[in-house]
């Protein structure tokens, strides 16, 4: 996509946007401390209460009509923990566009490794560490300050601007985002254009994302004692013939695969196949001790990435026909095949308002072209596609995409004060504020 310098913007409402982000530095930083240091964990969907109350009344005493929605019944919905997002909106003065800013406040378990504590909101150097900060907490507050930069200086805004906080991105959004979309929440004529702040590059535009396909595979063969296993039938060793076939056969082919998408990184570019878990044969007993038996069974957990290239039902074809091949060659071995979740890649197209507006903005706010990418995992953009039927949505946030889920996750300061510029101003060019 070309670049031009962008035109001169109405320089005294801009900059005073952007005087305001600037004095709210320590606002920012202070912010998304507060959001890192509820540990909102999903699995299970922890203080996510806390979480959506903390924002909601932020944006309350910013004069936003707050909602708690609670996505009653949805996956994951139970009492000790309610999937409770909070949707808060501000009504312009004069029609106009509706402008939204969503991010997801649940976070993937801190794990082993961290030099520092992931939940204290450690500021560092430049940096402000701890789990969620780049994924996404550090960008929902830049998207918050954004907003608040806008109503501090004193700009009439037409339309509405809202900010949502959603649960459960990291398990696939189905109590987040997915349940919002299907009550309407995502669609035009209520909203109009949707950035979300995922860890994608401070200069970098997402404009969608790959395909999905997790499948459990479950094996069965057949018990018997351990000290005689020609008389079973092993799952666990059925399961790893099926995934030597894998290596073999089709993980040489995938990586041959090459998208046309902007995927970063460039090692993402090409199909891939993840064995996200495998389970097999019985619990250990008293003393950690298994019993003496050939495991009847074994499960494996697949996450199978594809290009927009490729059809979904080829993806299925080729593990079925490997599937196939192995209860061939082993018999007393059936499979069963359990789908856990399917989306379709995603690609908003690169001349649409919001990504006019955000490349207009990254050009003014960062001094070089916008970056158009696609993330190699799927994000809640899929929901607002697919049951929204809104295509005007990208994801731009200030996080570093390789720290997200990795120990001593951190996102950079300075990137979230630019990323809220970036935001602001994108904002004020679909508003037609600014030429």
């Amino acid at each position: 996509m070309p670049h031009t310098p962008p035109p001169t913007p109405t320089a005294t409402l801009v900059e005073q946007v952007f005087a305001r982000i600037d004095s709210g530095r320590d606002d920012l930083v202070a912010l998304t401390r507060e959001l890192v240091r509820i540990p909102t964990i999903n699995p299970p969907g922890d203080a996510y209460r806390v979480c959506a109350e903390a924002l909601g009344e932020r944006l309350r005493r910013r004069g936003f009509e707050v909602r708690y929605l609670h996505a009653e019944g949805a996956p994951g919905d139970d009492p000790r923990h309610p999937r409770l997002n909070v949707l808060a909106r501000r009504e312009g003065v004069r029609p106009g566009p509706c402008v939204h800013f969503n991010g997801h406040i649940d976070v993937v378990e801190p794990g082993a490794g961290w030099s520092v504590d992931p939940f204290a909101g450690t500021v560092r150097d430049g940096r402000l560490y701890g789990r969620g900060a780049c994924d996404m907490k550090g960008g929902i507050a830049a998207a918050v300050i954004a907003v608040e930069g806008l109503l501090a200086a004193g700009i009439a805004l037409p339309g509405a601007v809202e900010v949502s906080g959603t649960v459960d991105e990291e398990t696939g959004g189905f109590a987040g985002v997915g349940w919002m979309a299907e009550q309407g929440l995502f669609s035009r004529p209520r909203v109009d254009h949707v950035i979300i702040p995922e860890p994608l590059n401070v200069d970098g535009i997402c404009l969608g994302h790959r395909g999905v396909w997790w499948a459990e595979v479950a094996f069965t063969g057949r018990i018997a004692h351990g000290s005689m296993p020609f008389l079973g039938v092993s799952a666990i060793r059925a399961a790893a013939a099926f995934l030597a076939k894998v290596e073999r056969e089709l993980l040489p082919a995938l990586g041959r695969r090459l998208t046309q998408m902007p995927v970063i990184p460039p090692g993402a570019r090409a199909s891939t196949l993840n064995v996200n878990a495998i389970h097999g044969g019985v619990a250990e007993g008293m003393g950690g001790y298994p019993p003496a038996l050939v495991a009847d069974r074994c499960r494996l957990v697949l996450d199978r990435r594809f290009l927009i290239e490729e059809r979904l039902e080829d993806v299925k074809a080729e593990i079925m026909a490997l599937l196939d091949a192995v209860a061939r060659e082993w018999p007393g071995i059936d499979y069963q095949v359990r789908e856990i979740m399917t989306f379709l890649p995603t690609l908003t197209a690169a001349d649409a308002p919001v990504v006019q507006a955000l490349a207009f903005a990254v050009q003014a706010v960062l001094g070089r072209p916008a970056a158009l990418v696609a993330s190699p995992g799927t994000y809640d953009q899929k929901h607002i596609a697919r049951i929204g039927h809104l295509h005007d949505c990208v994801a731009y946030g200030p996080g570093i995409l390789e720290l997200a889920h990795q120990p001593d996750e951190y996102v950079v300061v300075e990137d979230m004060v630019n990323a809220a510029k970036v935001m602001a101003l994108a904002a004020l060019r679909l508003y037609r504020l600014v030429g």
